[in-house]
């Protein structure tokens, strides 16, 4: 059966600088239309050339006296238009309205996501070979998915061993990626380049920095063996863009770098191909179970680029980081067993960089802090801290105490985003 083409019932959402525009992207999508974000600054005629169902300009009060000129000549396109004014946003009562005046049948599905982007990454690689990073999460599990859908054996998946990955992290990849999707998988272990890298650095952008160079020379020299390698795929989500300053009209700062989207050199011997770059975590769900991800996969809880180096405040060394694999990994199995792990969006350990007094037996001890972050969230822009029972909490605090070396204190992260971000650093 042909895919379906829906590219006649596009929605254009002009992003005129406000934080809301995703908001409203969202909620067009959920009304099973599909939308795409676009800047401001896209000429009409190209608009034109695309073609849409509908035209939506996202804006505050003073970008709409600042744009309009250009919101007037978007206008005479003959196309209808929606202007949405100010914050804390709601339009579901305006956009099913608007919806209908342009023609739209509300029957746009992820699995027409799917077949979109199969079909353009088919499009943009013709006969060229691709490289697809694996990290273990559910974002780059989902774009290698697209891309065997799409081009099958001309993708090759490397996966890089930075010694910053969880415990049995790379055992877990190999056997999902080799035994189960059948894929051309090559492990490269960099820990040595990664941890020489960042030894004696403590500021948490210039460990990501330092993190995205070494990755990304770990993969051209990883890519240099395939001869047809022009294409490097990447797993990008929209959240990875805002936090990292990426999206040009995007009004916030950058609020941390990702290695996907910040730290990439000028000299990029690749082309890139970001799939899920204007998709939200849950889309990005969605669009696994549509490909035929196995749900233990698809709602495994994210992972950072950088790894446990953002979750070893502080320098990165070999024992910090094994002491984070041991109670991260006591953390995840009491959530599991506890029947939570499905219900809590994010949970993991950070190493703080303080020691305190503690008692142990009849002697005095001066260890490390653990600090536990447990959050519930839809589409990680912004998050609430999951409150845990209490037995559970105590369970997973004595566990930590008692089996991991050097550890005698235990706190729980109640900081929702924002103010604070997910990750420490």
């Amino acid at each position: 059966m042909p895919p379906h083409n829906h590219s006649h019932e596009t929605i254009l959402v002009l992003n005129f600088g406000t934080p809301y525009v995703q908001q409203v992207a969202r909620q067009i999508r959920e009304c099973h239309v599909y939308s795409r974000v676009v800047p401001h600054t896209m000429p009409p005629e190209k608009i034109k050339a695309i073609a849409p169902r509908g035209i939506v300009c996202v804006c505050d009060e003073i970008s709409l006296d600042k744009h309009e000129a250009k919101i007037s000549a978007i206008d005479k396109l003959d196309i209808p238009m929606l202007a949405v004014r100010g914050g804390h946003l709601d339009v579901s009562n305006t956009l099913p309205g608007f919806l209908k005046q342009c023609g739209c049948s509300f029957d746009w599905t992820m699995r027409d996501y799917a077949d979109m982007m199969i079909r353009g990454i088919r499009e943009q690689v013709g006969s060229g070979q691709v490289i697809c990073g694996l990290s273990g999460g559910v974002d780059s599990a989902v774009v290698a998915a697209l891309l065997a859908a799409a081009i099958g054996p001309q993708l090759t998946c490397i996966f890089v061993d930075s010694g910053l990955m969880r415990k049995g992290e790379q055992e877990s990849v190999e056997h999902e990626f080799t035994k189960h999707f059948k894929i051309d998988l090559h492990i490269v272990r960099e820990e040595k380049r990664f941890l020489g890298a960042l030894a004696g650095v403590i500021d948490p952008q210039e460990k990501r920095k330092r993190i995205g160079h070494e990755f990304i020379n770990a993969f051209s020299e990883a890519a240099s063996r395939f001869k047809n390698a022009r294409f490097l795929a990447q797993g990008t989500i929209y959240p990875d863009v805002i936090e990292s300053g990426g999206d040009a009209d995007a009004p916030a700062a950058t609020i941390k770098l990702h290695h996907n989207v910040g730290g990439l050199p000028d000299d990029l011997e690749f082309e890139l191909i970001e799939p899920l770059r204007d998709l939200f975590k849950d889309e990005v769900r969605q669009l696994g179970l549509e490909l035929g991800l196995p749900e233990s996969l698809v709602w495994r809880h994210p992972f950072p680029g950088p790894g446990l180096a953002v979750r070893c405040l502080g320098e990165v060394t070999v024992e910090k980081l094994d002491t984070i694999r041991e109670a991260d990994a006591i953390l995840i199995e009491e959530i599991r067993n506890a029947g939570l792990y499905r219900s809590i969006s994010q949970a993991f350990v950070v190493l703080l960089p303080v020691q305190s007094v503690g008692v142990s037996g009849n002697c005095r001890t001066y260890e490390n802090a653990i600090a536990i972050r447990c959050i519930n969230t839809g589409d990680f822009m912004t998050a609430e801290w999951s409150a845990l029972p209490g037995d559970l909490l105590r369970r997973i605090s004595t566990r930590i105490i008692s089996e991991v070396p050097g550890i005698n204190r235990v706190v729980y992260d109640i900081s929702s985003k924002p103010p604070a971000t997910i990750e420490w650093e």
